[in-house]
């Protein structure tokens, strides 16, 4: 397959997703165009079949000759790699202090061409460099890659291997139901697959967090023949404790399940996570049950 081809397939290939699902939109949002390139490309189409896409991709294609030179190209990725947190304004001026001139959309342009154009795309290519020819980081690749991983944390995002690796439990107050009292639901996740569980109790301590486990959550993954790690949890006297009263902890040491508990004052691992699943109780629970439910 030539490269006109392999560029006009995927518009055909959105003409035909529209055609069999009946909708523009959803086509356009698989494949990532606008219906304004839709409606271009259908009606070209129609006009003069693929010889009229071929011709746009040809009208298209970039000039070779407005391309930087080979060496500064090779330089401007090079520089990337070595520093990733350098922004193009930065590489441009860095590498006019080397006698090499390059604006900072030129750099821009060339990070494009090597899939490098965003700070976690370089430390991507980085982590594959370091993996492949097992270089020596420098101070500024290492601050780099730290920096990545503390921006990861702030926002919940935690590194997962595999279903099982590491699930996340929590606690969240839904509200008060009359002749009840206080509700509570306790939420699971797995980080890596994203697959959740939830129950409603009407008490919250470390023997509902225990029963979360054994009733929902570590059946299904014994089902699956998937063992479960590790369970992070931030530090709430239902999931703390000492080992031998404390009926959470006893039950995670039987299980053989490594506990990890966020920092103090930190709890954005878990929530991060779990936000949305506690969301979902009291919008999407039966109207039945929460009828008189006071949030």
């Amino acid at each position: 397959m030539n490269l006109d081809a392999k560029i006009i397939k995927p518009k055909l290939g959105v003409l035909e997703l529209s055609r069999q699902l009946g909708n523009v939109s959803q086509a356009c949002k698989v494949f990532g165009y606008s219906r304004d390139s839709f409606y271009r490309f259908k009606k070209l189409y129609e006009e003069g079949g693929e010889l009229a896409l071929r011709d746009i991709v040809r009208q298209n294609r970039p000039n070779a000759k407005n391309r930087v030179a080979p060496e500064l190209e090779s330089r401007v990725v090079k520089m990337a790699l070595d520093n990733p947190a350098l922004g193009q304004q930065r590489v441009a001026n860095e590498l006019r202090k080397e006698g090499m001139f390059i604006s900072p959309g030129g750099v821009r342009s060339v990070w494009q061409r090597h899939d490098l154009e965003t700070f976690q795309k370089r430390l991507n290519a980085l982590e594959a460099k370091v993996a492949q020819d097992g270089i020596v980081l420098t101070e500024s690749q290492l601050q780099a890659l730290e920096k990545a991983k503390e921006e990861k944390e702030a926002v919940g995002e935690i590194e997962t291997e595999h279903p099982g690796y590491l699930i996340a439990q929590d606690s969240f107050y839904v509200g008060n139901m009359k002749g009840v009292g206080r509700i509570y639901q306790q939420t699971v996740i797995d980080t890596y697959t994203k697959v959740a569980f939830a129950k409603l109790y009407d008490r919250k301590n470390a023997l509902i967090a225990a029963d979360m486990l054994t009733d929902r959550v570590i059946p299904f993954f014994d089902a699956n023949e998937i063992p479960v790690l590790r369970v992070l949890t931030d530090r709430g006297s239902e999931y703390c404790g000492n080992r031998e009263h404390h009926e959470y902890e006893l039950y995670l040491d039987l299980e053989n399940i490594d506990h990890t508990k966020t920092k103090a004052k930190s709890p954005q691992t878990v929530t991060g996570h779990l936000k949305m699943h506690h969301l979902w109780a009291p919008q999407n629970a039966p109207p039945v049950l929460f009828n008189k439910l006071l949030l």
